[in-house]
């Protein structure tokens, strides 16, 4: 079994007595020298820990004072509802992005994995959307959409963010075109952040994320839209909520 790096040895250390209420919200920690004399480490190590920590939220650097412990840092719920206008109150969700970023490259061949989703040949042309999306001031989600450019090429809709139904969604470009949606399929699994996500995130390599592979499909079974959805655990919990069919 490969041995645990040893920064992150220090920081699960760390976050034991900190759990443990050895140092209050608030409190000081020890500077990084005596933390690195204390556990047998170099400072390098003990910086790395203190930084993944900090990255998590347990912990605030204020420049020129030192390492104190913060305010626990409120994970946002995220639903994914087929239902969303019936959503029972207590499971309203909180921190929806209000902003976003996105890029479009067309004319993007497929990669084997991206056309056995999307059901068409490998290097079969697409278009691929890269978002970044924030919620009060903080980056919750990233999302990569690949799209079919036989569908979409030459029509107003080929960029899901520009046009005339720029922002509105795969529903409505779809129905613009005359594909109607009909069922949308989640994958969710447990991951850990690559070094890309990780800056994008502002979260520490390897930290967990919840990657939903979704792939949304027409009346007539043709998949329309395939996405790699990443959000990192520190930040959200993600509750799925599903309507009773009553008799």
């Amino acid at each position: 079994m490969p041995r645990e790096a040893p920064y992150l040895a220090v920081a699960d250390a760390l976050r034991t007595r900190i759990l443990a209420g050895e140092w209050e919200i608030g409190g000081r920690l020890p500077s990084r020298a005596r933390l690195a004399e204390e556990y047998g480490v170099g400072r390098n190590v003990t910086q790395r820990a203190v930084d993944h920590l900090i990255a998590r939220g347990l912990l605030e650097g204020r420049a020129g004072s030192g390492t104190y412990v913060r305010s626990p840092r409120e994970r946002l719920r995220m639903i994914r509802s087929r239902h969303r206008e019936h959503s029972r109150a207590g499971l309203t969700e909180r921190g929806r992005a209000q902003a976003w970023d996105a890029h479009s490259q067309t004319r993007v061949p497929a990669p084997e994995d991206i056309a056995e989703r999307l059901a068409i040949s490998p290097g079969d042309l697409c278009v691929r959307t890269h978002y970044e999306f924030l919620a009060d001031g903080q980056p919750v989600q990233l999302s990569a959409s690949w799209e079919p450019m036989a569908l979409t090429a030459g029509t107003p809709v080929v960029l899901p963010e520009r046009g005339p139904l720029a922002g509105k969604g795969v529903v409505e470009r779809m129905r613009s075109l005359g594909v109607e949606v009909e069922t949308v399929v989640e994958l969710p699994r447990p991951a850990r952040a690559t070094q890309e996500q990780a800056n994008l995130l502002g979260i520490s390599l390897g930290d967990l994320v919840l990657r939903i592979e979704r792939t949304i499909y027409a009346t007539d079974g043709r998949p329309v839209e395939t996405a790699d959805l990443v959000i990192p655990d520190v930040r959200r919990e993600v509750v799925y909520e599903f309507a009773v069919d009553r008799p």
